[in-house]
């Protein structure tokens, strides 16, 4: 073969190569950004999960008044999930006026978070 048939060939595999490898960067991109997004998602279920739990264990189990401690650890929780409706839910049970208004509300927290964590 000659020198220009080998070179002509050299190319042509170089060519053939880099696009080979471009479309596997580019689906190896694709699948990073869909692991991005489960990632975050999961660390929101987390976030939800762990709030549930501490309302749970620090005000539906509580023996007495809820400490001021806990309670603001609650809210503190409730702000860091950045969650409109989670937040407008809780402000609602918090304000509850009256102890069946406050059951009601804790029925609607329980139940929107129970909404908000996804498969």
């Amino acid at each position: 073969m000659s020198q220009t048939k080998w070179l002509w060939l050299v190319v042509a595999i170089f060519v053939i190569a880099s696009a080979v490898l471009f479309v596997q960067a580019r689906n190896l991109q694709k699948e990073v950004q869909q692991d991005r997004v489960l990632l975050e998602q999961h660390s929101v279920n987390k976030q939800i999960l762990d709030f549930t739990q501490a309302f749970i264990d620090k005000v539906l189990r509580a023996k007495g008044e809820v400490s001021f401690d806990d309670r603001l650890q609650l809210e503190s929780m409730v702000r860091d999930l950045k969650d409109d409706a989670i937040l407008a839910e809780w402000t609602k049970f918090v304000n509850s006026q009256t102890p069946a208004e406050a059951q009601e509300e804790v029925k609607n927290l329980l139940y929107l978070l129970a909404q908000k964590v996804q498969p």
